[in-house]
């Protein structure tokens, strides 16, 4: 039984404090179709806990799970090996502390290791400073739009096509509560990735410009092009990386003149999850920016004794005095996430990291050379790092449907992504990670053949 602790009259004083006649007053912004007229079709008023054990476990087995089968799907959330002593470490006492670490005394073992998170994925980022973590890539690409915008003293968003459709949409729908107006276009099936397109539309009202680093297509943009044509307009250079197993074989974002770089850290150490919790990345090339960034930062120090220690050194959260000053009031910390995220990059090393995205794209290319003999299949791509477009002679979308009924998970369709899009429906996302195996990629190009006869 669920313990309600507040009473009616509790109730009717918070309604009186905020002006509202009821409970409905605060759902108005819900459309009335989307309201229940009565219960859940389908489910009992009641039930025991072994009858809802015994129904999850049954709807559980519908489920067709990576580890079963020929994978390639990828789009923004990675799977990728975890080692067994990963998880091991992120339960040990040391970081077994509070979640938010405002008494340092207390929390040196979560202070220490975002410390140093922070500086691994400034290393991996090729940027001065990162902060302690973010919720996920996608709202990290919005603060970090925002956080332009008050650099910059401009409101003009320019996105590249090539921006993970669900990270657009994060952007437009936060972009209704303020001022940025955003300029978005839909991608075309092209193997380039439409730089010339992009830097001409580049203006003295944008604050910053949005592209992914490889692309939603798998394509790699020329990112110091773009980098020159935005800062000679005096706008800043955003970039977001999906995989940062890929920073294992391309250059960093910010050697290549990246403002800003966020990204999503789900790929190291932490598992596909069915879509969460994942991890959100930030970091900046110019320290002097650090005050405008969101979140929080560790830093180190010494103690009254002399001794290393660390501690919060910015931490501009929600919740803390000066609200209306805040950088941020979506920048959750997504503590245990970054803490699987540095234990396995620290396991990877720098030559693990370069082996890794090495071995990824070794895979990968036998992939896209084996799939591009498959009679009305055509590999997109001129360059990919692990993840390809294969544009195929028919809808993509109910053919990964019929390929997952035969066990296996063939990519991601475009239309899956862009539903409204023209001229992507025979589009097929494919992801090769170093999980696929040579037997693995014979049963797609095998299935595929079948499939398209």
């Amino acid at each position: 039984m669920r313990y309600l602790p507040l009473t009616d009259p509790d109730r009717a004083a918070m309604l009186e404090k905020i002006g509202a006649d009821s409970v409905d007053v605060l759902f108005a912004d819900v459309p009335a179709e989307h309201y229940l007229d009565g219960p859940v079709a389908g489910l009992p008023l009641a039930a025991s806990e072994m009858a809802v054990e015994k129904h999850m476990r049954r709807l559980s087995k519908k489920n067709l799970a990576a580890a079963d089968a020929a994978f390639f799907c990828g789009a923004g959330a990675y799977r990728h090996h975890v080692p067994a002593t990963v998880d091991h470490i992120i339960q040990r006492g040391e970081f077994l502390t509070a979640y938010t670490p405002y008494q340092p005394e207390i929390a040196q073992g979560t202070l220490q290791m975002l410390f140093e998170f922070q500086t691994q994925v400034a290393r991996l980022y090729g940027c001065a400073v990162a902060n302690a973590s973010m919720y996920d890539g996608s709202t990290a690409c919005w603060e970090a739009i925002v956080m332009a915008a008050r650099l910059t003293k401009r409101r003009g968003v320019l996105i590249s096509g090539g921006l993970h459709p669900h990270y657009v949409s994060v952007a437009q729908t936060m972009a209704r509560f303020t001022d940025e107006a955003i300029a978005y276009q839909l991608p075309t099936l092209e193997a380039d990735p439409g730089d010339d397109a992009l830097i001409a539309r580049i203006s003295d009202d944008t604050s910053c410009v949005v592209v992914q680093y490889p692309d939603i297509m798998g394509r790699i943009p020329d990112l110091q092009r773009i980098a020159d044509a935005a800062h000679e307009k005096g706008a800043l250079l955003i970039v977001a990386n999906t995989e940062p197993v890929a920073l294992g074989a391309l250059e960093a974002p910010g050697n290549l003149g990246a403002d800003i770089v966020v990204g999503e850290g789900q790929a190291i150490g932490v598992g596909l999850q069915f879509g969460g919790p994942y991890l959100g990345l930030f970091a900046i090339t110019n320290p002097k920016h650090v005050r405008q960034m969101p979140g929080r930062l560790c830093g180190e120090t010494v103690d009254a004794d002399g001794k290393r220690g660390f501690v919060l050194t910015l931490s501009t959260r929600e919740q803390h005095i000066r609200r209306e000053k805040a950088t941020s009031n979506i920048c959750t910390n997504s503590g245990l996430c970054a803490l699987a995220f540095s234990v396995h990059m620290t396991l990877l090393g720098e030559k693990g990291l370069t082996a890794l995205a090495a071995e990824n794209h070794r895979l990968a290319c036998l992939a896209a050379d084996r799939l591009d003999k498959v009679p009305g299949v055509r590999v997109l791509n001129d360059t990919f790092f692990n993840e390809f477009t294969l544009v195929l002679d028919k809808e993509a979308r109910p053919l990964v449907r019929k390929l997952a009924e035969h066990g296996v998970l063939a990519g991601v369709a475009l239309g899956r992504l862009f539903p409204h899009g023209e001229g992507l429906d025979d589009g097929l996302l494919v992801t090769v990670t170093e999980t696929v195996t040579e037997d693995d990629i014979e049963t797609l190009a095998k299935s595929l053949e079948e499939a398209l006869s």
